[in-house]
This record gives C-alpha cells, sequence and structure tokens, in this order.
C-alpha cells in the first residue's frame, strides 16, 4: 500500500492500528529515522489525541477527513520537514514550545547549557536579584527553562530578528513568564543601551557550523532550519569572537559567560577567551552524551 492508496480507499476500513503499521512501513521505506514513533506522534496530532489514547482505541476507524489530514502530515515529514515544524511546537526542559521555520529547534544536550547556569546562580531563595541575560534566544528556550526555575531574578532575552523575538514572547505568554523576561530585538549586544548592563550572567547557544559543512547535515537541517541560526562563519568560531570580545563591557566583575559549543571547540574557544585576556576560571561542561558541550569563564575582577 502507498500513500495514493491509502487516500483513495474506503476511509472506513482504516483503523488507527492498521494506519499505524501501514505508516511505519511508509516512512520506513523513505530511510525516516523512528518510523513508528513518528507514525504515531503523526497521527495522534492529526486525531487531537495523545500519542497513548492510540492503543486504547486501537480499532477505531478513521474519517476520510481524518485521514486526509494524516496523509499530509506524513507527505510533509517523507520530504523531510522536522517533525517540531509539522507539529509547531517542541519540548524543552519539561516546557512545550511553539517552533516554526524561523527559529532553531531546541536539542536536548542544550539542556546542559541550562543545568551548568542553574548550578551557577545558585539555589537560595534570598539573596541579591540576579540579572541575566540569553543571547540569540530563538524559540526562547534557555531563558525560559532558567526563568521557570529561579523566577525571582531579572531575565533579558535578545535575537536579530523581530519575527524570532515574537515567537519567544508568546512561548513566555504561553508558560506564564511575560512579565519575568525583557524581550529585545538586535544583534547580539546592540539591543543593548547603558541601562542594561551589569549581567551578572549571560548565556547563549550561538551558531558554531562551519558554513562548508551545512549543506552536508540531514536535510532536516539544512533545507528547513534557519540557516542564520546554524551558520559560524568560516571556522565556526565567528560568533564565539564576537560575544567572547565584547561580553566584558556588559558582566559585571565576577559575572559568568556561559556558551554552547561544539562538540571539538573547546580548545579554540579557550583560545579565544585567552587572547581576549578578560576572563577567568575557563570550564567545560560535557554533554550526556560525553561530548564537550559548554564552556563557562568569569570576567576578571
Amino acid at each position: 500500500m502507498n500513500g495514493k492508496t491509502a487516500a483513495s480507499a474506503d476511509a472506513g476500513q482504516w483503523t488507527i492500528i492498521k494506519l499505524i503499521r501501514w505508516s511505519t512501513s511508509y516512512l520506513k521505506s523513505y530511510e525516516i529515522d523512528s518510523p513508528r514513533a513518528t507514525g504515531e506522534i503523526l497521527l495522534a496530532h492529526a486525531l487531537q489525541l495523545k500519542r497513548i489514547d492510540l492503543y486504547l482505541k486501537y480499532d477505531q476507524p478513521l474519517v476520510s477527513e481524518e485521514l486526509q489530514i494524516f496523509k499530509s502530515l506524513i507527505k510533509r515529514r517523507v520530504r523531510r520537514e522536522p517533525v517540531a515544524y509539522i507539529l509547531g511546537a517542541k519540548e524543552f526542559w519539561s516546557l512545550d514550545l511553539e517552533v516554526n521555520p524561523a527559529v532553531l529547534i531546541p536539542r536536548p544536550e542544550t539542556e546542559c547549557l541550562v543545568e551548568v547556569a542553574l548550578d551557577l546562580m545558585g539555589q537560595q531563595i534570598s539573596g541579591p536579584q540576579q540579572r541575566i541575560l540569553d543571547l540569540g534566544t530563538g524559540s526562547g528556550a534557555i531563558v525560559l527553562a532558567l526563568a521557570s526555575q529561579q523566577p525571582r531574578h531579572m531575565y533579558f532575552a535578545s535575537d536579530r530578528f523581530q519575527s524570532t523575538v515574537e515567537v519567544a514572547c508568546r512561548n513566555a505568554g504561553r508558560h506564564g513568564l511575560s512579565s519575568s523576561i525583557h524581550f529585545l530585538a538586535g544583534d547580539w549586544f546592540s539591543a543593548l543601551n547603558s541601562s542594561r548592563t551589569g549581567f551578572d550572567m549571560i548565556v547563549s547557544n550561538p551558531p558554531y557550523i562551519p558554513s562548508q559543512v551545512i549543506s552536508g547535515l540531514q536535510p532536516e537541517i539544512h533545507q528547513y532550519e534557519p540557516v542564520v541560526a546554524l551558520d559560524g562563519d568560516r571556522d565556526g568560531l565567528a560568533c564565539y569572537r564576537n560575544i567572547i570580545g565584547a561580553a566584558h563591557n556588559y558582566l559585571k566583575p565576577g559575572g559568568a559567560l556561559l556558551l554552547e559549543i561544539g562538540h571539538d571547540q573547546r580548545e579554540d574557544a579557550r583560545q579565544i577567551a585567552a587572547v581576549s585576556d578578560r576572563y577567568e576560571e575557563f570550564n567545560c561542561s560535557k554533554d550526556y552524551s560525553g561530548y564537550d558541550r559548554v564552556i563557562s569563564m568569569r570576567r576578571r575582577s
């Protein structure tokens, strides 16, 4: 059976379990990762059900309209559109976030950046309010995760494009965090003025993929995700030079700078920080797969 057969057949004969089996085989034939899970997720979305409910209603037939919706979702996935963009949402730090092609899809490894930041912020419920800046916020994943865990602090988040900032603002509203975060549109530090300096912490997941590598990435990435959020210039380090070279102007003495890096960029980042001569306590934390993922440093006093 193929997509055309599924669409033209009598909808009444296509039960949930039959469509799970068909979509698994069909997606597998196009070498789509995790074909059964993908089919289940898209079918649940088409039927506006939770995924577990598919098996509670496994013998329920689909009406023609439901079948057409499901087929359209499967077609999009076969064209290698990411599931997150098809659903319009992605979970990060247990937060359900709106995503669209204007923003990078949050990755699980970026949660390591959140963990390091929370550890440095401390867990005390009293003491001075800290000022935290998220550069290149995208969907707002990082700053929203931090604000959801430490709501008493003051947060700022910037991104280059207004359309991207609007997505982050909607995500803040979705989770009741709009009053905790000040969103700004501008390229890196350009959105800040003199009244928005003196940060206790600056965090960022900047573009760090070398330009020439991007076209060789999975189609889901290079065909659909925003190139501006991926492209780190010729050697993948341009944004680190920019951020590390300027962040000390916006950090308090002793303030922390945290950056996500590519798995092989630790020593390059260390060298950039050393050349700047504005930082101390350079450290690198690994992600869940054991790869270097987050660098941290403090502004010299």
